[in-house]
């Protein structure tokens, strides 16, 4: 169906290194706004409508470009070259060692997050205007040359964000490289459906369609294994309440200190998958993803802290959002066992990953 989603750009209030970035202010049919700036791809706003029709904004955010510069835990953001975790921030391949920054400590343990000191997320990316079967859509391309944050291959890149007339967040990655290297790339938004500021997360209905999870240790690195959620705090596969399980005497849930773990999905790859649906009671909204990706990590925003001050003033307490991150799994270009994140010169990376809202 194609729909007249459109698209507006706007120049952004504030300069990011003494140059202006663009706003891309996306609305279908329905009313369903999306706005996503050039700064890491960020989703700033996102405003979808309860059961009865009004619409509110369901993203953790800022006000301010200064802010997601300066405090943004990946809010909205695409990151990479490697989303979530990297052991060590050392890697091997074809018999060359890499070394990462070590910007992550969990448990007093380093690793390497989301690509480093200065990943995707906190670099400007050329957004522009395109057209397809669903209208109206937003196109960034950004190029990390090589050796950027210690990854070897200059590699050159698009995501591309559609809204369609189902009310549906389409998210288009791709990739080429000019020598092997890991790629995961994910969106890191932060979702709160009862609408941003208002409260936390725990009541929200989860259900993730997966048996299994890949174990962390105390540096919330995957161990190698994966593991039936049967019988633990992890078994989504019924719709269980977040916050109901959250606080048990866990050791996986004492270690990521709440949710923050990878879920194996398990089909056919190129296919999209539904991975997983939540619902809030009190909107009766609901989001559902669907995704190509082998993998889906369940962050329970259990780091937030009330330190961050919001859109609208309001303090972003503990476990005030939640992230449900497609992705490959963490720690992949150490682990032979799980599915392989390498790109090299004659391949070229795709993904979708698909956030669709409706109401119940």
């Amino acid at each position: 169906m194609i729909t007249n989603t459109r698209v507006t750009v706007q120049t952004c209030a504030s300069l990011f290194e003494g140059k202006p970035l663009k706003q891309f202010v996306m609305r279908n049919i329905n009313g369903v706004e999306l706005r996503a700036i050039e700064l890491g791809c960020v989703v700033t706003h996102l405003r979808v409508p309860d059961r009865t029709g009004q619409l509110a904004d369901v993203v953790l955010g800022f006000d301010s470009l200064t802010d997601y510069v300066e405090k943004s835990p990946y809010f909205g953001a695409v990151v990479g070259r490697f989303a979530n975790r990297i052991a060590n921030g050392r890697f091997t391949l074809d018999d060359v060692t890499y070394n990462l920054p070590l910007n992550n400590h969990p448990s007093g343990r380093p690793c390497s997050l989301h690509g480093g000191n200065c990943g995707f997320d906190a670099l400007p990316w050329r957004g522009r205007v395109v057209t397809g079967e669903h209208g109206e859509g937003v196109e960034f391309s950004l190029t990390s040359p090589d050796g950027a944050e210690g990854y070897p291959g200059t590699v050159n890149m698009t995501v591309t964000y559609w809204l369609t007339a189902d009310n549906a967040w389409h998210i288009d990655y791709a990739a080429t490289t000019d020598k092997a290297t890991p790629i995961n790339l994910t969106q890191h938004t932060f979702f709160n459906l009862a609408g941003e500021g208002n409260g936390d997360i725990l009541a929200h209905e989860l259900c993730v369609h997966s048996q299994y999870f890949t174990p962390v240790n105390e540096g919330l690195i995957p161990t190698g294994e994966i593991r039936h959620v049967r019988g633990t705090p992890l078994d989504f596969t019924e719709s269980h309440v977040i916050g109901a399980r959250i606080e048990d005497q866990d050791e996986q849930l004492q270690k990521g200190c709440g949710y923050d773990h990878n879920f194996v999905l398990q089909h056919r790859d190129g296919e999209l998958f539904h991975a997983a649906s939540v619902h809030e009671p009190n909107s009766g909204r609901v989001l559902d993803v669907f995704t190509t990706e082998p993998g889906m990590q369940f962050y329970s925003g259990n780091f937030l802290d009330g330190s961050l001050t919001g859109k609208n003033g309001g303090l972003y307490a503990r476990r005030s959002g939640f992230c449900l991150e497609t992705q490959h799994y963490p720690d992949s270009p150490n682990q032979p066992t799980f599915p392989d994140s390498i790109l090299r010169p004659d391949g070229a990376f795709q993904s979708t990953t698909v956030y669709r809202f409706t109401t119940r």
